[in-house]
């Protein structure tokens, strides 16, 4: 038997039915379950979504499961289950993924070849084409034991702790990301230096897109991408990642005229898995997209990419495919987001636009954007 629903997921259903969805009447939202311990909180979406007037579809998914099928799946049945979950997704106008696996490294065994087949035929047309582009989406953690346990935490130090960050005042984030948005959209070359890292590339012309709780709960970063040939140098992630499952650590690239020539992990088999997923296909060695972190109760890598990639004081990239809202033209089954940390415990750094220094050791030090420095931006949102 489920347990009551507790008040603070009731409180995160309002934001993502009303905040992050926008959820109209007489439109269908998907709620796709990850896992059992994920289903209070389907159940609170559900109910708010009635009450908004649209009609819910609940879906629930084992990872244990899909590791199983995914494992065995010849070609055929991938593209069977694929045109299927597309009508699915095609009939949504609102998608809410609530993800709270058991075992986050569950998938981690699976054959890199059947890994590369369910990406290429079910994830990418079904999630990046169509989910992305055409639905009102948002993708969440829940957090279970499994997730506090990757955060080095109890699980109920880690509950409050999630609640507090994913309930911030999003609203607030919005208007001030905006002075970012507009300088990064004036901006023609950037610059990133710090241990590890000496980074240049341009984002000319290309949209800076802040993300304030509409897509990812938690949220707070403002991404963009660089032109697609213009990335040299080196970077130095100094986070841990996971990828299809698998942990990474120390990942370090070295970019010429925006592909990647030289990819290094922790250690040998991280290298040699890193290069497998780079080769997946020709756009998995160029850069989808460039971010700014701010959230400001994000302060360290937990392995987990939706808090990860939000870290105050952090910058990532992704490689591989770009978001059509801030195009460079980059194509690709791979969307791996990499992040870095820049507050001095990490070595700091330093991010230019144009040759002025934006933000030192963490902190923005233009003043139009300090209002994106954690000690402003740090309020939880009021109960209304």
């Amino acid at each position: 038997m489920l347990s009551p629903i507790d008040p603070r997921d009731r409180e995160l259903a309002r934001l993502l039915v009303r905040h992050s969805t926008k959820a109209a009447p007489g439109e269908l939202v998907f709620i796709n379950c990850v896992g059992a311990d994920t289903l209070p909180l389907g159940m609170a979406v559900a109910e708010e979504v009635v009450r908004a007037g649209a009609a819910p579809y609940l879906h629930i998914t084992e990872p244990h499961i899909v590791r199983n099928i995914v494992t065995a799946a010849s070609e055929q049945t991938i593209k069977r289950m694929a045109r299927f979950e597309l009508k699915q997704m095609k009939d949504a106008d609102c998608y809410i993924g609530i993800r709270g696996p058991a075992n986050a490294f569950e998938m981690s065994d699976v054959p890199r070849k059947q890994m590369d087949m369910y990406s290429r035929l079910l994830v990418h047309p079904v999630h990046l084409q169509e989910r992305v582009k055409h639905t009102r989406w948002v993708v969440l953690r829940y957090p279970n034991a499994a997730m506090a346990q990757m955060a080095q935490m109890s699980t109920e130090g880690f509950a409050e702790f999630y609640y507090r960050v994913c309930c911030l005042d999003y609203a607030r984030m919005d208007r001030a990301a905006q002075p970012l948005k507009k300088l990064m959209e004036a901006t023609d070359e950037v610059r990133i230096t710090g241990p590890g890292t000496d980074l240049h590339f341009s984002i000319h012309n290309i949209p800076a897109i802040p993300c304030c709780g509409e897509m990812n709960i938690p949220d707070g970063e403002c991404f963009t991408a660089p032109v697609r040939t213009s990335i040299n140098g080196t970077v130095q992630f100094n986070t841990p990642t996971l990828w299809e499952g698998a942990a990474y650590e120390n990942v370090a690239l070295t970019f010429k005229r925006g592909r990647v020539v030289e990819a290094r992990g922790a250690d040998d088999d991280q290298t040699r898995r890193l290069n497998a997923v780079l080769d997946q296909d020709p756009g998995a060695r160029y850069v989808g997209e460039f971010a700014i972190g701010f959230h400001p109760h994000v302060q360290d890598a937990m392995r987990d990419i939706l808090f990860d990639e939000k870290i105050a004081g952090s910058f990532h990239m992704a490689l591989g495919q770009c978001y059509d809202e801030a195009s460079n033209g980059n194509r690709s089954a791979v969307h791996w987001d990499l992040v870095c940390i820049q507050r001095p415990e990490y070595g700091g750094g330093e991010i230019r636009f144009d040759g002025k220094l934006i933000r030192k050791d963490g902190l923005f030090t233009v003043p139009a954007l300090k209002k994106l420095n954690p000690e402003n931006l740090g309020a939880s949102k009021k109960k209304s």
